[in-house]
């Protein structure tokens, strides 16, 4: 804890003490207060500053000279980045080749030099594994090490500080650097306080090694698939962060792509802030009953949104992914008798329901068609599952045979 409290005095010259904002939305599902740590406001878009910049605070004037190098597709990028400028230490990064133009431009303006290689992260993983084995640069691991887990803990610090009376704190899960810190501090914390403090995980199901691992009582490197929150798409659990999660974790839970992008259509929405999906896993965990379902009662809940790095092309998808997962689109398939009118008359019959048309395809060469036949395909915002019965019902009523898709 001495160590903890070092790393938070040292990594607070740098990392911003991000607000802690009350969800009335959530509170009301949960039945009790929720509370966001808002670390996408957080500078350089996430948490990661703090682990990278108390590792590199902590070396040698020699070491400092070789200088640094990691590899990333972004936030642990820009951290290292960051921290490495503001220590007066040259960086270099490698980054795969799909990584987003956002982050790329991000390392970049921090003063990093850039390689770009490789389709995944595992390629520079293993280019910068070779940098540093022939010029001597300090590796700089994203959360496999005893600093960086120190100085991610500097956070639950901040959490304990702003929120002493927490019942839960609930951590997005990549490799596990984040949540071993956090937890570490937060359990510690509240056993000098004479109590303890509930730690849930969340990983998405399509890149979830810890629940494999933990069942196993060891690392298990999984294949992952494919996943909206890449920020936390890690194949095996670091060593040493399993062994901490193993023994101050209580739970970790899974959410699916669709939860993660209702969950941060949520937050845009209702909270009004911009988050990465592996930044809104927490939120989803409380949107599907996960992180309830994992036992016992939550109580006073604080919600760790880990990062904001999200690219705006991506937040456009995502944000139609979530608009159609919480019923606010409606996609039909209608087949019309092929003669003038018909297109029109549609168009009135979903507009008196008050829904608005934003995409159409009117097409002679559907499969199973009759020659007398079209088929029309039409996309539709609706105000949620109400409304969107109301437009199916409005159309049956017509004489059409909605199929919805």
């Amino acid at each position: 804890m001495d160590e903890i409290e070092r790393a938070h005095e040292i990594v607070s010259r740098v990392a911003k003490k991000t607000p802690i904002e009350t969800s009335t939305y959530l509170s009301e599902i949960l039945g009790s207060p929720v509370l966001l740590k808002c670390e996408n406001l957080q500078r350089t878009g996430s948490y990661k500053i703090r682990g990278a910049y108390y590792m590199m605070s902590k070396l040698s004037a020699e070491e400092r000279a070789r200088g640094v190098v990691a590899a990333s597709a972004g936030n642990h990028a820009q951290g290292v980045a960051f921290g490495a400028r503001e220590l007066g230490i040259k960086s270099t990064i490698f980054m795969p080749l799909g990584v987003a133009l956002p982050k790329l431009q991000a390392t970049r303006d921090y003063g990093a030099h850039v390689v770009l290689g490789g389709a995944t992260v595992e390629e520079p993983l293993r280019a910068a594994a070779e940098f540093a084995r022939d010029t001597g640069a300090i590796f700089v691991p994203p959360f496999d090490h005893p600093d960086i887990i120190t100085g991610q803990a500097a956070l639950g610090l901040d959490i304990m500080d702003d929120v002493p009376d927490v019942d839960t704190v609930i951590v997005p899960i990549g490799g596990g650097g984040l949540i071993s810190g956090v937890a570490a501090a937060v359990k510690q914390r509240a056993r000098q306080q004479g109590r303890d403090v509930r730690i849930i995980g969340v990983q998405a199901e399509n890149a979830a090694p810890f629940p494999i691992s933990l069942k196993a009582g060891k690392p298990v490197e999984i294949t992952t698939g494919a996943t909206i929150a890449d920020g936390i798409a890690v194949a095996k659990p670091g060593t040493l962060n399993f062994e901490i999660v193993k023994e101050l974790v209580d739970d970790v839970v899974t959410v699916s792509d669709d939860d993660t992008a209702r969950a941060l259509l949520l937050l845009l929405e209702r909270s009004k802030l911009v988050v990465e999906p592996a930044g809104a896993v927490g939120v989803a965990a409380l949107l599907t009953g996960a992180a309830q379902a994992s036992g016992g009662d939550l109580g006073r809940t604080v919600v760790l949104l880990s990062g904001g790095n999200i690219d705006p092309l991506l937040m456009q998808r995502v944000v139609a992914a979530g608009l159609a997962v919480s019923d606010r689109y409606l996609n039909l398939r209608l087949m019309l008798p092929d003669r003038p009118g018909q297109l029109a008359r549609t168009s009135e019959l979903i507009a008196a329901a008050n829904a608005n048309v934003v995409e159409v395809l009117h097409t002679r060469h559907g499969h199973g068609l009759q020659i007398s036949q079209v088929e029309l395909q039409v996309s539709v915002e609706t105000r949620g599952p109400d409304h969107r019965a109301e437009v199916v019902r409005i159309l049956r009523e017509a004489g059409y045979d909605p199929i919805v898709d």
